[in-house]
């Protein structure tokens, strides 16, 4: 087997001799999954660090008599017996759980995505992501070597900017089965080229996500970061208040993972913690949002932790509320089924969707800035926290590019602020302006979102108050 290949039968045999030591004493389901991580760190324009880290897991979570518990290892620290005995000992210190919904059964489920996997991505060398970085710090390079490398970092140095961020590459491999008879695998694939380029006053941030390292441009994303940076001089102050917004995809990306991890949780929804009043028209009716791990755009799973199959979930069509995500508890007290959004330990949290598209629409970015009189331009949020999940009030703040727009033109770059804004308002019928087509995968997570344009926002301050 080539490396970064893999045989299903390899993580689903493992999966079967956890089974076997388990035997008749318990309900079981067994997850096994190996993956590899490796990160490249540069900063003052310089690679400074190479890391990666490769290994195996094991958890198993066992039923008896309405008793459960779970217990993991990793697979080159503690024999796979004394992880099943851990399980098997604490399931009878718990008391009986009598919302049990029971195992997966076993069902039909779809092929890992196409194109979700990369075997070149999964065993990147430190050489292949050091080329990305190096397209980043001197976006102008051209082909980035030797001669045009120096002379085009020179020239970025000479500008006054430099270059911080990371290239991260690695693979991830699942296999999960349990005593009902149900059997799953899947592997993926990621790539990312995050970072910053710094101007004496200010920071421009780039970022690409892939799942092959093939795919990542990491010229385009530095020399977005560094045209930010650039125009990051004679900085001012925004007012507080309602400002009209051009959001860029990752922050959008920021409101998607707050609202649909709060708002369309069947868990939140059934405690009384969530917005989403289903059936009704709670966004504008130019925003659809739905969650889909086969979708060839995102590098997704084609299951849960459950061992339930994934497949599309529509949670807002033309900005009305439609579904919630289950897993098997929350589906069996709402007398429904489990939508494959199971999250392992999510007893507590409930299910999580990890896939959400937002639907791009017809507007260009630029034509978006085009139709702004006065309004800011926000490349990102960070330190983002909800103050109350049933309204969505969330504070954060803005960083690595805060632009004015006047008359359809960028103008003059603006010192970070601090919002403090209902995300469910502000995607409110009325409040969108515009959507864009840039759909890209952008933030940590796995999401797919365009820019918005969106007729107010509530900043509450600047970075410091």
């Amino acid at each position: 087997m080539k490396s970064g290949q893999h045989d299903p039968t390899l993580l689903l045999d493992l999966c079967s001799r956890i089974l076997d030591l388990v035997g008749g004493r318990a309900e079981a389901e067994v997850t096994v999954s190996s993956g590899r991580s490796a990160l490249t760190r540069f900063a003052n324009s310089f690679i400074h660090q190479n890391v990666a880290e490769t290994g195996q897991w094991a958890r198993v979570r066992v039923v008896v008599d309405g008793r459960i518990a779970s217990a993991g290892t990793s697979l080159l620290a503690t024999g796979l017996d004394a992880m099943v005995e851990r399980a098997l000992d604490a399931a009878r210190f718990r008391p009986v759980d009598p919302d049990w919904p029971g195992l997966a059964p076993p069902v039909h489920a779809p092929p890992p995505p196409e194109g979700a996997y990369d075997p070149d991505t999964h065993v990147a060398a430190p050489e292949a992501r050091a080329q990305v970085v190096r397209d980043f710090v001197a976006p102008g390079g051209g082909d980035a070597h030797g001669a045009a490398l120096a002379d085009a970092l020179a020239d970025a140095l000479a500008d006054g900017l430099t270059a911080a961020g990371y290239c991260q590459t690695g693979g991830h491999e699942v296999a999960f089965a349990n005593s009902a008879g149900q059997q799953l695998w899947g592997h993926t694939t990621r790539a990312v080229i995050e970072g910053i380029h710094r101007s004496a006053e200010g920071d421009g941030g780039g970022q690409q996500v892939a799942a092959r390292i093939a795919d990542l441009d990491g010229a385009a994303a530095g020399r977005r970061a560094a045209g930010k940076a650039r125009r990051s001089v004679d900085m001012i102050d925004a007012d507080p208040g309602d400002w009209e917004v051009v959001l860029e995809p990752n922050s959008v990306v920021d409101v998607l993972d707050l609202l649909t991890g709060h708002g369309f949780n069947a868990k939140h929804h059934a405690e009384g913690r969530s917005f989403v009043r289903l059936g009704e028209q709670q966004m504008d009716e130019s925003l659809t949002i739905f969650d889909d791990a086969l979708d060839p755009r995102i590098i997704g799973m084609p299951f849960d932790a459950e061992g339930t199959p994934r497949g599309r979930l529509d949670l807002v069509k033309a900005g009305v509320s439609t579904a919630l995500c289950h897993d098997r508890r929350t589906a069996r007290e709402a007398g429904t089924g489990s939508t494959g959004h199971a999250v392992a330990g999510g007893e507590a949290a409930g299910p999580i969707p990890h896939h959400v598209f937002l639907q791009p629409g017809d507007r260009s970015p630029e034509d978006i800035v085009a139709g702004v009189e006065r309004g800011l331009l926000i490349t990102d949020f960070w330190y983002t926290r909800i103050l109350d999940p049933k309204t969505t009030v969330v504070t954060g703040l803005t960083r690595n590019g805060t632009f004015l727009i006047e008359n359809g033109q960028i103008t003059r770059a603006v010192r970070n602020l601090r919002f403090t804004q209902s995300y469910i308002e502000a995607l409110a019928p009325g409040n969108v302006v515009a959507v864009g087509t840039d759909g890209r995968l952008a933030g940590e997570s796995q999401f797919f979102a365009p820019t918005l344009h969106l007729k107010s926002w509530h900043f509450s301050g600047g970075a410091k108050g």
